[in-house]
C-alpha cells in the first residue's frame, strides 16, 4: 500500500510514477496556474500533468521553475492534441509543448483521444503515425514514457498492429460511480498503470449523499475519500484544485484506510458523478 505522495508505480519500462499527480485541466493559463502548480509542489507533489490542450503549458512550465524544485526530481506529463494526428505534426507541436514548458524532456507523453472527429474515417492509420513518432521521441531520450487516454480496448489493439512498443499508461476517467471495468481489466492484463483523471467527479460527488456519509465516518472530506479510494482501487489519481488548502489536503490520505465495502460501495454509485464519454462519439 502506498504510503506518501512521492511512493511509485513502476512502469514497464522501468521508470517509476509517483502515485498521485496534480492535475491542470480547467486551470486558467497565467497566475492561477503557475501560483497553484507552485503550490502543489511545495505541498509535495512530484506528478504534474497537463496537456496540450488545456492551454496552460507556459504556466505549468513557470510554476515548475518557481517552486525551486529540481527539474529531475519532478515526473511531468503533457498529452498530443486531436488535431495534430500526423507523423510531422506530432513531431512539431511536441517541440512546441518543449519550448512552452521551458524543458528539453517530458516523463511521459500521452495520445490524448484516440479517434478525433477529423480523423475518424481513418483514426487507426492516424495513430499509427502519431506513435511512430512518438516511439523516435521515446528512443532519442525525448520522452521517458510513452501512453495514450480514453483509449478502449479495440482502439490498443489497432494501435498495437503496428507499434513496437506497447503504451506504458492509459489515462481514463474514474471516479466514484465510473470504474471502465472492462477498460481497466484490459489494460490490467497488459501492464499499463492507469491514471484516474476527474478523480473527484468534476465536483459532483460533493453533494451525494452516501459519500457525504463517508467523510463523516472517517473524518475527511470528500475530495479525500475519493483520492482514497482511487489509490486503494489500483489507480493513480490525479486531483485538481486551485486553491492552496485544498491542494494539500488533497495529498493527506496515507493515514487512513477505506473498509474493503466501502471501497465496493463508491465503486457501486453507477453515474453519482455523470459517466465516461464515448471516445468514437466525441465531437472533437
Amino acid at each position: 500500500m502506498m504510503n506518501k505522495a512521492t511512493d511509485t508505480y513502476k512502469l514497464q519500462n522501468g521508470v517509476e510514477i509517483p502515485c498521485i499527480g496534480f492535475g491542470t485541466w480547467q486551470t486558467p493559463d497565467g497566475e492561477v496556474a503557475v501560483s497553484s502548480v507552485c503550490s502543489a509542489i511545495q505541498a509535495g507533489y512530484r506528478h504534474i500533468d497537463t496537456a496540450q490542450a488545456y492551454g496552460n503549458e507556459e504556466s505549468v512550465g513557470r510554476g515548475i521553475r518557481e517552486s525551486g524544485v529540481r527539474r529531475e526530481d519532478l515526473f511531468l506529463t503533457t498529452k498530443l492534441w486531436n488535431e495534430y494526428h500526423s507523423y510531422d505534426l506530432t513531431m512539431s507541436t511536441f517541440e512546441e509543448s518543449m519550448k512552452k514548458l521551458g524543458v528539453d524532456y517530458v516523463d511521459l507523453f500521452l495520445i490524448h483521444w484516440p479517434n478525433p472527429v477529423a480523423f475518424r474515417d481513418h483514426w487507426q492509420q492516424a495513430n499509427a503515425e502519431v506513435w511512430r513518432a512518438m516511439e523516435e521521441l521515446y528512443r532519442a531520450g525525448r520522452i521517458r514514457a510513452i501512453g495514450v487516454s480514453n483509449f478502449r480496448p479495440h482502439h490498443l489493439e489497432a494501435l498495437m498492429e503496428t507499434a513496437t512498443i506497447a503504451p506504458m499508461v492509459n489515462q481514463i476517467r474514474l471516479c466514484p460511480g465510473d470504474t471502465q471495468d472492462a477498460v481497466v481489466d484490459y489494460c490490467r492484463s497488459h501492464d499499463m498503470v492507469l491514471e484516474a483523471y476527474s478523480p473527484l467527479g468534476v465536483g459532483r460527488v460533493f453533494g451525494v449523499p452516501e459519500m457525504q456519509r463517508l467523510a463523516e465516518k472517517y473524518d475527511r472530506s470528500i475530495a479525500q475519500i475519493c483520492i482514497r479510494w482511487s489509490l486503494q482501487r489500483g489507480y493513480l489519481p490525479l486531483p485538481k484544485s486551485v486553491t492552496p488548502s485544498r491542494i494539500a489536503e488533497n495529498l493527506e490520505v496515507f493515514d487512513f484506510t477505506l473498509e474493503e465495502e466501502d471501497v465496493r460501495l463508491i465503486a457501486g454509485l453507477t453515474g453519482c458523478a455523470g459517466m465516461e464519454s464515448d471516445p468514437d462519439r466525441t465531437t472533437f
